[in-house]
């Protein structure tokens, strides 16, 4: 049987966190490593990123942001919900928090969506070719309703939904990780019918989350690319069909799947060289994982000709979301 074509979406996350890490993430982009971008519109380099973006015409979505920093709406009231006492957004596992206590308000959390998609529009000209949340905010119980509706109204088309094949084989995740990443998938798969009722699409299938920062290897996105791939076959395949378990996951309802028996998958990543001290975040400064040696991990990784030659091994092909 030969081995199906395979698009794949690679997306450097959190551009315009700071210099630094813009300046990894072009790095990658004029390498062929990555093919796409996600912009922080609210890290102190987005403005930069923009600019980066259409000189070396570098496709750009909006990495949504509700949990770190500051938030970009000047219409949000005073003491709104979605900050603590020093304006700051809650944080990764505050917004969570926040959320699940009842306290965060959702005419708010749209508010600041349509704010960020507006300032991407400024910084860029353009709209963004897909929308996603940092730190996965989006696919949160009733947030994924108000993220959807916006993605709609402004015909966005593309989003990510975060459910990695073989996720549950991965014993070697801590046990905090491991929790929180399963959290995610269920999270995400529950997203599902929300995003199909507003014609949002997706890639056929996710990685990323086994192979963020020192996790990353070429041995390990092998692995991560042939669980993606290499089961259930393209003909199981449906837009109506329903997931099978949480354990076998490959191909989810609404994905963009090619009738050509083109996959189409996204590989999240987050290269860069590390930011220093003081210097970039989205208001607060950057945090412990930006200041690590995790970020340039991931770039020397990802421009590893043995990872090229890979892709070629494999038939696949990277392209960006506004090539599906």
């Amino acid at each position: 049987m030969p081995q199906p074509r395979v698009k794949l979406v690679v997306t450097g996350d959190d551009f315009g966190y700071c210099a630094r890490r813009n300046r990894g993430i072009v790095e990658c982009f004029q390498k062929g490593a990555i093919s796409n971008v996600s912009l922080l519109v609210n890290g102190m380099a987005a403005e930069e990123a923009a600019e980066i973006s259409k000189r070396h015409s570098i496709p750009i979505g909006l990495h949504a942001n509700l949990s770190e920093g500051l938030p970009v709406c000047d219409t949000l009231p005073k003491g709104s919900s979605l900050v603590n006492d020093d304006g700051y957004f809650h944080g990764k596992m505050g917004f969570r928090k926040a959320l699940r206590n009842g306290q965060l308000k959702m005419i708010e959390v749209e508010q600041e969506l349509k704010a960020q998609v507006q300032l991407f529009c400024e910084l860029t000209g353009q709209l963004p070719h897909h929308m996603d949340g940092h730190q996965h905010v989006h696919v949160l119980p009733g947030v994924r309703d108000v993220f959807a509706r916006v993605l709609s109204d402004h015909q966005i088309r593309f989003t990510r939904v975060p459910v990695e094949p073989g996720l549950h084989h991965c014993t070697w995740l801590s046990p905090q990780l491991r929790g929180f990443y399963l959290q995610v998938e269920q999270d995400s798969l529950d997203s599902i019918p929300v995003f199909l009722k507003h014609g949002i699409r997706w890639p056929h299938t996710y990685i990323g989350l086994t192979t963020v920062g020192m996790s990353m290897s070429v041995a390990s996105l092998k692995t991560a690319l042939q669980n993606a791939v290499g089961t259930p076959s393209p003909s199981s395949s449906s837009e109506n069909a329903e997931p099978r378990s949480r354990c076998d996951l490959t191909v989810v309802p609404g994905s963009s799947q090619k009738g050509d028996g083109t996959l189409t998958v996204e590989l999240m990543v987050h290269p860069g060289y590390p930011s220093l001290p003081q210097e970039g975040g989205c208001g607060e400064g950057p945090d412990d994982f930006s200041q690590s040696l995790d970020r340039l991990h991931e770039l020397r990784t990802l421009t590893d000709p043995e990872l090229r030659r890979l892709y070629k091994e494999k038939n696949i092909q990277l392209c960006a979301f506004r090539d599906l």
